[in-house]
């Protein structure tokens, strides 16, 4: 079997055999296969995609790449949540503590941002103390104590997906639908989870900018964890504007403190009960989705999910008095207005430019490499369909360096359209697939 022979045919539409599939990974994650020759395969996978056998043989090839875990030796089903990545989404950190406080197992193998969208871990990092470089068995216990454990990916859990992401991200085969499933699918299922929920954005601010798009990716994902034996619900929701308010790493911990205590954004609000509800019901713990909503409802209400969160937090080696005094928190040492020159109803609010102001000023990453500054982001004052006046805030800057700072303004400025009538309201929450 020679690599650039397959490389040929997946050129040619061909299907590959499983065994094929399987020569790839397995080449490229011991070093066989060299970087060049498995560019050239994901660029002929990118124009070309893959059959449902394919997808399926390629994310089993990359999940047992490493360790499996069973987590066996802990009762009930495990389920986790995995978003597609947006600018404000922090529903990860809200809705894992409401199903765990629900008795729902909850291993959340978790990534950093990259480019204009937000990762988990490093909003956790903001938290001081907060340690997401746990070993397995570390992560194994608290599991087994608390229900709930934010970790990254390690080197032993799908190996072949981190060094295929890698290569992905420099040869311009990212916006794969088949490569971003298996990327997903394979990190998720090497958790030893029974159910998964994914939360697949869509819009201005998502990777995918189309429904149809977003639909099909959603269909690759939940089609894996059928042919898997793993039961996968996907919601689509609307990324065309910041989802809560803050964005930005400890900005965004704030927030998810605040909904944790009952006062966080409707928008957030809505959508991390939506999913919590989805977790409760694919982890047992309710015999309809109705059932689960209500008891999502009561441990967001009743303050046990905020409980949980700060025990988590304690036990991960974070500060959680930080969750209610947000001093302790990294804070910006500068704060600049953005106004409006004219009076009218907020209609558009650009989520990928907010998302980059944000980055550019020191919240993200161009490279993985890049370091984070935590305290920075972006915090609206309006959402999509708010009337304004003239000279009305519509967001604040928080920055430590003025580097980056007025071309980050200029994007911010650009990114809100004012117009005369108010917009149609959208939904958040557009479609389910499952």
């Amino acid at each position: 079997m020679r690599t650039v022979d397959l490389i040929l045919r997946k050129r040619r539409g061909e299907e590959l055999s499983v065994e094929e599939i399987q020569f790839l990974v397995n080449g490229y994650t011991t070093g066989e296969i060299p970087d060049y020759q498995m560019s050239a395969f994901l660029m002929a996978t990118f124009f070309s995609g893959m059959t449902d056998r394919e997808l399926s043989a390629l994310t089993e090839c990359m999940m047992n790449s490493g360790e499996v875990l069973t987590l066996s030796e802990i009762p009930g089903t495990k389920v986790d949540k995995h978003s597609t990545g947006g600018v404000g989404d922090k529903t990860s950190l809200i809705c894992a503590p409401i199903a765990a406080a629900a008795g729902v197992v909850v291993p959340m193998v978790s990534g950093r941002g990259l480019g204009h969208t937000g990762g988990t871990l490093d909003k956790l990092e903001s938290i001081p103390g907060f340690r997401t470089d746990l070993t397995l068995d570390q992560f194994r216990a608290q599991l087994a104590s608390l229900g709930l454990c934010f970790i990254g990916q390690t080197d032993e859990i799908a190996p072949a997906d981190k060094r295929l992401y890698a290569l992905r991200d420099v040869t311009g085969t990212v916006e794969s639908i088949p490569l971003i499933a298996s990327s997903i699918m394979s990190k998720k299922l090497a958790e030893g989870i029974g159910a998964l929920v994914l939360d697949v954005k869509v819009g201005n601010g998502a990777f995918m900018k189309k429904q149809v798009e977003a639909r099909k990716l959603a269909q690759a994902m939940v089609g894996i964890g059928r042919r898997l034996d793993i039961r996968v619900q996907a919601l689509i929701t609307d990324m065309n504007q910041p989802l809560g308010f803050a964005i930005g790493n400890a900005l965004e911990v704030m927030e998810v403190s605040q909904t944790l205590q009952k006062s966080g954004p409707a928008d957030l609000t809505r959508l991390s009960l939506e999913l919590a509800a989805r977790m409760i019901h694919l982890g047992k713990k309710a015999d309809s989705l109705d059932d689960a909503r209500k008891i999502a409802e009561d441990k967001l209400m009743d303050g046990s999910a905020y409980a949980k969160f700060k025990a988590v937090v304690e036990a991960q080696g974070g500060n959680s008095q930080a969750l209610d005094r947000f001093d302790l928190l990294p804070n910006a040492t500068g704060m600049r207005e953005i106004v409006t020159p004219r009076a009218g109803f907020v209609s558009a609010i650009m989520a990928e430019d907010i998302g980059r102001a944000s980055q550019m000023m020191g919240a993200g990453r161009a490279r993985k490499e890049d370091p984070i500054d935590p305290a920075v982001g972006v915090i609206l004052e309006v959402k999509v369909g708010e009337k304004v006046d003239a000279g009305s805030v519509l967001c604040r800057l928080y920055y430590t360096a003025e580097e980056g700072l007025e071309e980050a303004a200029e994007l911010v400025e650009d990114a809100f359209r004012i117009s005369g009538a108010r917009p149609e309201e959208r939904e958040l929450i557009l479609e389910v697939v499952s």
